[in-house]
């Protein structure tokens, strides 16, 4: 049986609207693909002057401290200025991240991101993609091709890899596999990100207004049937992680802006030695970590870079002093060193779990979002939600869900 997950268990990241991890820059909405359950207008493509981008950079700098620059779109890597741009966001203290379906990357285009300072990627490859690359059709078969990625980005020396992976109610049996995977080839995959599907057709029984006026969610974003008929959240995740592997615990969460008891951004931490999930982070130490990250260097911490998590034997070393699961850890280390001696000087690799849960309603229509977001993009000189740009472009304003019941007698001060 199932556990359900309590926040009260679990550390609240620190990360806020003004103080946050990562942010989030689209430099292009041009893209070489198109993927079930995109929340960009496939239609309206084009790129950033180099000059606009800065001015957006300028602005995170003025008024959001962060860790990472997540470059997105579109596909940032068919943005003709991108070697340029990561040079750029380097130069600014930031780390930069390269979010991409890794069509156009190949060796060359590595090793001049590279020399600019990229700092990781992380890659969209799953099945809701029509990928030129592959004839791979469902998540395990694309496992392939994941891995050479992650090979390929091993090879260029030191960069963080990240994969993720669109899951809905068709594909959400296949997690176990990925999560395998990846404990796999922990040695060269840092983080490992299931994003839940949505489409308008699974937010519930509303009617949709913008600026007063009724609209129809279609307009905005794309239904899809990939998505299935149910909303899955966190909880279901979880559920089907723990079915292969009963020891999976997370440690940290980002709550919502309706619900505080939801687990929108929900991070576990595992260490893998010889080949083998050796425990889970605990809260408390990702607490300390997350909080000395930001006493020594100013920021809340977002991506590792391969060095940083191979580092799971001196991490569980000195989380022993006072943590009960770093000991653990620790102690499972020790002890099939002791049995297993030719494994003893093996490293022992940190690795990510992320589950994100995208917007859902509350009964009363009430969107419940990412509490202190990390995705915050820059929208005519405002900080605003990058997953619900579209509603601004096309409205001016964001949609709000108001029950059929209730819309039925008007919205609330609307002359009847």
């Amino acid at each position: 049986m199932s556990v359900n997950l309590n926040p009260l268990d679990y550390y609240r990241l620190p990360w806020n609207y003004a103080d946050n991890a990562i942010s989030w820059l689209e430099p292009t909405t041009v893209c070489n693909l198109r993927c079930e359950g995109c929340y960009r207008d496939f239609d309206s493509q084009q790129h950033k002057s180099l000059e606009e981008v800065r001015a957006e950079l300028e602005l995170f700098r003025k008024l959001r401290k962060s860790d990472c620059i997540s470059i997105a779109g579109g596909d940032p890597l068919v943005y003709p200025h991108i070697v340029e741009l990561v040079g750029i966001i380097r130069s600014m203290g930031w780390k930069p991240i390269i979010n991409t379906n890794g069509i156009a990357l190949d060796e060359p285009l590595l090793r001049k991101l590279k020399e600019a300072g990229v700092y990781g990627f992380t890659l969209h490859v799953d099945s809701t993609q029509r990928r030129p690359d592959t004839p791979a059709t469902t998540e395990t078969e694309l496992n392939d091709l994941r891995l050479k990625f992650a090979r390929m980005l091993s090879e260029a020396g030191n960069i963080a890899c990240s994969f993720n992976a669109t899951v809905s109610e068709k594909t959400l049996h296949e997690v176990p596999a990925l999560v395998e995977w990846a404990r796999q080839h922990a040695d060269l995959v840092q983080t490992m990100v299931f994003i839940l599907f949505r489409s308008p057709g699974l937010t519930g029984d509303f009617d949709n207004y913008a600026r007063g006026e009724k609209i129809e969610m279609g307009e905005v974003y794309k239904e899809s049937e990939w998505g299935g008929e149910k909303v899955l959240m966190a909880q279901d995740v979880v559920n089907t992680i723990r079915e292969a592997d009963p020891a999976y615990e997370p440690c940290a969460f980002l709550n919502g802006t309706a619900n505080p008891a939801s687990f929108k951004w929900l991070l576990a931490n595992r260490t893998v030695f010889a080949g083998r999930t050796v425990g889970y982070m605990s809260p408390l130490m990702m607490e300390l970590i997350q909080t000395a990250n930001h006493l020594f260097t100013g920021k809340y911490l977002s991506y590792a870079s391969p060095r940083a998590t191979s580092l799971g034997k001196a991490t569980a070393l000195l989380g022993s002093l006072f943590d009960r699961a770093s000991r653990k850890i620790l102690f499972t280390i020790l002890k099939q060193a002791v049995s297993r001696p030719a494994s003893a000087l093996r490293t022992a690799h940190m690795q990510s779990i992320m589950i994100i849960q995208p917007v859902n309603f509350e009964a009363d229509g009430r969107q419940d979002m990412c509490d202190s977001c990390p995705d915050i993009t820059v929208h005519e000189g405002k900080l605003v939600w990058s997953c619900r740009l579209e509603e601004l472009r096309k409205y001016g304003d964001f949609v709000t869900m108001v029950p059929k019941s209730c819309s039925s007698r008007g919205l609330p001060g609307e002359a009847r």
